[in-house]
């Protein structure tokens, strides 16, 4: 199944199912007004949904509409948690490689976890409005699930039970910030702006094979300024899968239906040291810093800039098929 909130001038937006190509929808008003609604009573409301889904893709129902990604907000418009981890260590690594700094071995085995700000998401078609270029601007493409509600120490198996959405997310980071206030010892706030969710949040169900209860093993891509940028898989080289993140979150405290987890940036080794370039032939990357990271590991300072006003930034996953599964996040950063 397949949700989306389409914005109409008020904060939580309007609920529509999207049919399956992402051409048509329905609002369902009578079920839910909003996903956070659907999400707080899920198990009464999905049945009904997914009634609407299946009629919707049969050409059932006289009530739907074009779908129109550019009217859509990001599937939760604003949300109760946003908490997002760094499940592909290969990212932590280069960070760290670049600086000259070792990894401490529990990275490997204990995952990382920032809470974001999630009172203000972006729309997957919004610009990303930044007050300046020198605070260094970085997209970041991730997969990120949302919950229904976690109660506190939940083991991985009962977390993977509560996983009810997968979306796609650009973790907008501001990099030139980042060292001072890490620098504080107290993590993330001004450097890390309103994430955009993709237009289109999806059941596990509907990515089939490509969902393997802990990881989606497709392709992300990235296309920056018109030329492909990254193509990592998200099911390659994720050392703490989902459940165990959910579970993470959980630790010492329940999440509410409608928490966000967040994978962090998808990385790939590529079997090289540092990932490559997709105009070398590999994969890519997910993000500028570590195109820069790798450069300074290389060269000794980095040479690729961070993202300029109206630089722009699309990501998207496709099925086995070639079809677009969550729609596209495009945007393009504009001075606040």
């Amino acid at each position: 199944m397949k949700l989306a909130t389409l914005k109409n001038g008020r904060r939580d937006g309007l609920l529509v199912v999207v049919n399956k190509t992402l051409t048509k929808c329905v609002a369902v008003p009578e079920i839910a007004a909003t996903l956070q609604e659907a999400l707080d009573d899920w198990s009464r409301y999905e049945p009904q949904l997914q009634e609407v889904y299946t009629a919707l893709n049969a050409g059932e129902l006289v009530q739907e509409l074009p779908f129109d990604q550019d009217q859509c907000e990001s599937p939760l418009p604003r949300a109760y948690q946003w908490a997002d981890g760094s499940a592909y260590v290969n990212h932590v690594e280069l960070v760290r490689k670049a600086r000259g700094a070792e990894m401490p071995p529990s990275f490997w085995t204990d995952p990382l976890m920032y809470q974001g700000g999630s009172d203000a998401f972006l729309g997957p078609k919004d610009d990303i409005p930044v007050i300046s270029e020198e605070f260094g601007i970085d997209f970041e493409g991730e997969v990120a699930v949302v919950t229904g509600d976690v109660p506190m120490g939940v083991s991985d198996s009962e977390a993977a039970d509560s996983i009810r959405l997968i979306m796609l997310v650009n973790d907008v980071s501001l990099r030139g910030l980042i060292p001072n206030e890490l620098a504080k010892g107290f993590g993330f706030f001004q450097s890390k702006p309103s994430s955009a969710f993709s237009p289109v949040a999806v059941t596990p169900d509907e990515l089939g094979d490509a969902w393997d209860g802990g990881k989606v093993n497709l392709p992300l891509l990235s296309t920056y300024n018109s030329q492909a940028f990254g193509c990592p898989n998200a099911g390659t080289d994720m050392t703490f899968e989902f459940p165990q993140l959910v579970a993470h979150a959980a630790k010492t405290r329940p999440l509410s239906a409608g928490a966000i987890i967040g994978s962090g940036t998808v990385s790939n080794k590529q079997g090289t040291e540092f990932g490559t370039a997709i105009t070398e032939g590999g994969v890519g990357y997910s993000c500028i810093a570590e195109v820069r990271m790798i450069e300074t590991i290389r060269d000794g300072q980095p040479s690729t800039s961070f993202m300029r006003f109206g630089d722009t930034i699309k990501m998207e996953m496709l099925d086995s098929e070639g079809q677009s599964i969550f729609g596209a996040i495009e945007q393009q950063v504009v001075k606040y």
